[in-house]
């Protein structure tokens, strides 16, 4: 599956401003851009990203919010959608309590205790809790806080340049294991602490199977070349000592 931005809009429901708005904060990238063009392209992947999106969203998370869950190395999709199934059932009762209450309210009736929403919230609080709150992101959240656009934009540059370097490290037939890749290895952890968060060699190494296991990350890695992602995940394991 392929479509074009308005195309994926539409059967997203959303609008094309809306996906350049969540493209410019790097919440939803396009699979693909025509360097032609310049047209986005979406995929499978896509739409199961959007999906989460949309599934948090109606739970009223903020975009930030989704943002840093989604990108959690803790992040399992299908945990994450029993949970989300679970808020969205507590949150239809609660809305089944107002439209009850609405007809005693008709009645005269004292309804004060429809709108008690602490049983979701709870819950709401413990989902970003279970997929946020490791010590890297309450050190994340901290650290970039005050970043502006033009902060993260530089950043996300810094990232790609590094991806390119492994990429480029790759199609010179250097190994894993080689001075260079590992050198690389130690500049992406480097920036990763310097920017965002200490990242602890066991930070690192899941970071490493991440880029593999999600498509997504997989998927954007390869852009620098096929297989970088597979490069970078194998170098890393070799720098942690795996």
């Amino acid at each position: 599956m392929k479509m074009q931005i308005k195309e994926f809009a539409d059967f997203a429901g959303v609008s094309v401003r809306t996906l350049h708005y969540y493209d410019e904060i790097g919440l939803l990238v396009p699979a693909h851009i025509d360097e032609c063009t310049g047209y986005r392209y979406y995929d499978e992947t896509s739409l199961l990203r959007m999906q989460e999106i949309l599934f948090y969203r109606e739970l009223d998370f903020s975009l930030k919010s989704i943002g840093e869950m989604l990108s959690s190395p803790n992040y399992d999709t299908n945990k994450a959608l029993k949970e989300q199934k679970k808020l969205l059932t507590l949150k239809k009762e609660r809305l089944e309590r107002l439209i009850s209450a609405i007809d005693d309210a008709m009645k005269g009736e004292n309804v004060m205790k429809a709108f008690d929403s602490s049983e979701f919230d709870k819950h709401k609080a413990e989902a970003k809790e279970r997929w946020g709150k490791t010590d890297a992101y309450k050190e994340h959240e901290e650290k970039t806080k005050g970043y502006s656009k033009d902060k993260w934009n530089n950043l996300a540059d810094e990232m790609n340049e590094i991806m390119a370097e492994f990429a480029a490290c790759m199609k010179e037939g250097k190994e894993p294991d080689s001075g260079e890749a590992q050198n690389f290895v130690k500049m992406l952890q480097d920036h990763i602490t310097k920017s965002y968060y200490h990242c602890t060699d066991e930070i690192l190494f899941g970071l490493g199977q991440m880029y593999v296991a999600d498509e997504r990350f997989k998927h954007n890695i390869d852009k620098h070349g096929d297989g970088t992602a597979a490069f970078i995940c194998e170098a890393i394991k070799i720098y942690c000592g795996k």
